[in-house]
């Protein structure tokens, strides 16, 4: 998925979405990528979708929907954030045409339906659809779980609802800015091919590594000699150990950040050809209604091979003949 997430590169897609299947569904699949910024991509479709004009609203809430359904697999995030600022997208919706809320009742019948979310959510939704800001709230008590568990009042009848705390999922792939500098970084600093470093310690003489050969030595000069050289050996040797090291971490940084890149991609391309073969089969019977649409015709009489429905009769009597004796 090209271009990494901004809030100005969002705004601009939004500005871009219409109504079709593709456009929401490419979106939707940019967002999903994009995942780990769910809680700016909520705020902002929020704050979008209230300085949108009242025909587009419900295209807006259509991508939400494509992007809920769709990452539920990949992780809660999404629509346990998009939970949290619903009502008030409903209750801001509530003042559109019935049109719109038509559709806007279809997407909550939907998420009943599949359990996207609580029977008790959906009654929310649906009242904030209905009577906006000002409708009566529903009773809530907070319990002493950190505010996780919430008790309301449906009908006479107290139930439990449970918050997820959001979290951002494990494995989540990485920007493709990001993976390239981390490539980057690991070629530009690569210990194990500093040959500068390897030749160093390859130079080091044979004293310095052999213990027989401490027994040679005659006179302090000798060994005070030995020992300046044995202290610059091993300086060299664990400074560039420590860059081995790093370059080991770094390399499995790499590999991870790739991994779950290359996993993300294997899913958008997944994804790409379950649309491709639904979009293949649409057309494939567009082109079977066209072709008997071609058959109908050809079998439909030509009515320019006709003759003219006057010809043959005879001709109307004038205004004065119709008054003659």
């Amino acid at each position: 998925m090209s271009g990494g997430f901004t809030e100005a590169a969002f705004i601009k897609k939004l500005a871009d979405l219409n109504n079709s299947s593709q456009s929401i569904q490419t979106l939707s699949l940019w967002l999903i990528h994009h995942r780990k910024h769910y809680t700016s991509v909520v705020k902002i479709w929020l704050r979008e979708l209230m300085k949108a004009k009242d025909s587009r609203k419900l295209t807006f809430m259509h991508l939400a929907n494509d992007v809920i359904q769709n990452s539920r697999k990949k992780g809660p995030e999404y629509g346990q954030e998009f939970g949290t600022l619903l009502k008030k997208a409903f209750e801001h919706m509530s003042q559109c045409d019935e049109k719109t809320k038509n559709g806007l009742d279809r997407v909550l019948t939907i998420w009943h339906d599949r359990s996207i979310y609580s029977a008790v959510q959906i009654m929310e939704f649906k009242r904030a659809l209905l009577l906006g800001k000002d409708g009566p709230p529903i009773k809530k008590q907070k319990t002493e779980k950190e505010q996780k568990q919430v008790t309301v009042e449906v009908d006479g009848t107290l139930e439990t609802h449970v918050h997820l705390s959001p979290h951002t999922p494990p494995g989540d792939p990485p920007e493709p800015e990001e993976l390239v500098k981390a490539i980057q970084d690991l070629e530009s600093n690569i210990a194990s091919s500093d040959e500068k470093a390897r030749e160093k310690i390859a130079n080091l003489p044979k004293e310095l590594s052999d213990v027989s050969e401490i027994t040679k030595i005659e006179d302090r000069e000798t060994a005070a000699k030995l020992n300046v050289q044995v202290t610059n050996a091993a300086l060299l040797l664990s400074q560039y150990n420590t860059r081995l090291s790093n370059e080991m971490e770094h390399r499995k940084k790499v590999v991870v950040m790739m991994r779950d890149f290359l996993h993300a991609q294997d899913e958008l391309l997944a994804q790409a050809e379950r649309s491709l073969e639904e979009y293949q089969d649409t057309l494939s019977k567009i082109y079977a209604v066209r072709q008997e649409l071609q058959n109908h015709v050809r079998n439909l009489p030509d009515l320019t091979q006709l003759p003219n429905v006057t010809h043959g009769l005879a001709p109307l009597p004038s205004a004065e003949n119709l008054f003659m004796p």
